[in-house]
């Protein structure tokens, strides 16, 4: 079943591979523009991707709940279902196995503004799925976790680990969660009004990244420490040091998310094999150029 998909924020990551995987499925995709009446843009649609997020955590407090609102206006007004793509700083930072039963106990205030606003979704009565995931892994480098953070250094010859090298940490990759984003879209009749559907992707270590990025690459590679300890003398006076040192305990926390529900629901879903995913960073010509 395909419709109308108005996608906001398409020029981001979530938007850009949400609007290419509904686009592929045969869907008709809007991308909404900043500056339009997003009531008014979503008149028609079935669906509302919801890709927007401020740059860099930049005022989450105030814009985070002023685009749930606006969100929820306009899906009550076109009864699109909204599909919002959710994180796991609501979780208490205790290590394990995180799924759509993990209460929500956040110890960060992006935590709290992240559970507040799937709080809103949930109250709202518009269907909505979110579709939980873990650092966000884009094969075209569009900001995401591993081309900003880990591999930030990389034509140093370096990886960069902001935790135990050994630690599990919970990654998606974006062209699949946008894949599985379609599918939900198109069975969303047999859906609840509201579901928290944990992604699982794919959850590895820094010593699993170097050891495939040495086999890519025929070399070794450095992993070092990120300076936590200069970033914390930095925070006051840089604004993303100071969003990035809030986050520091989660990477030192092993997790993954739990796919029994997602797997349920999709039980025929093929991720992107692990191999390619780790290398995926590294596979881009500009990357290669500079090592």
């Amino acid at each position: 079943m395909t419709g109308t998909v108005l996608i906001l924020g398409a020029n981001g990551k979530i938007g850009a591979h949400s609007a290419a995987a509904f686009g592929r499925a045969g869907w008709t995709v809007r991308r909404f523009t900043r500056g339009e009446d997003m009531t008014q843009a979503a008149q028609g649609a079935d669906v509302i991707v919801n890709g927007l997020n401020p740059p860099d955590y930049h005022d989450w407090a105030r814009q985070i709940p002023a685009i749930t609102a606006q969100v929820i206006a306009a899906a009550r007004a076109s009864g699109a279902t909204v599909i919002v793509p959710g994180n796991v700083y609501p979780f208490a930072l205790r290590g394990g196995i995180w799924s759509e039963l993990t209460p929500h106990r956040p110890s960060t205030r992006k935590g709290r503004v992240r559970a507040q606003m799937e709080a809103a979704y949930r109250e709202s009565g518009v269907q909505t799925i979110v579709l939980r995931a873990g650092s966000f892994i884009d094969p075209e480098g569009q900001g995401d976790a591993m081309s900003r953070l880990h591999l930030r250094d990389f034509a140093k010859g370096r990886i960069t680990a902001f935790g135990p090298a050994d630690v599990f940490h919970a990654f998606c990759y974006l062209p699949d969660w946008a894949d599985a984003v379609v599918r939900l879209a198109e069975m969303r009749g047999q859906l609840d009004r509201f579901e928290d559907i944990p992604f699982p992707g794919h959850a590895f270590t820094i010593n699993d990244l170097q050891d495939a990025l040495e086999a890519e690459l025929g070399r070794p590679l450095k992993v070092s420490a990120f300076p936590w300890a200069l970033l914390a003398v930095a925070r006051p006076f840089w604004a993303l040091g100071r969003e990035l040192y809030e986050l520091r305990a989660l990477w030192r926390t092993p997790h993954m998310l739990d796919g029994t529900r997602f797997n349920a629901l999709l039980p025929d879903f093929t991720p992107t094999p692990l191999r390619t995913v780790l290398v995926a960073g590294v596979r881009r010509g500009e990357v290669f150029a500079t090592i």
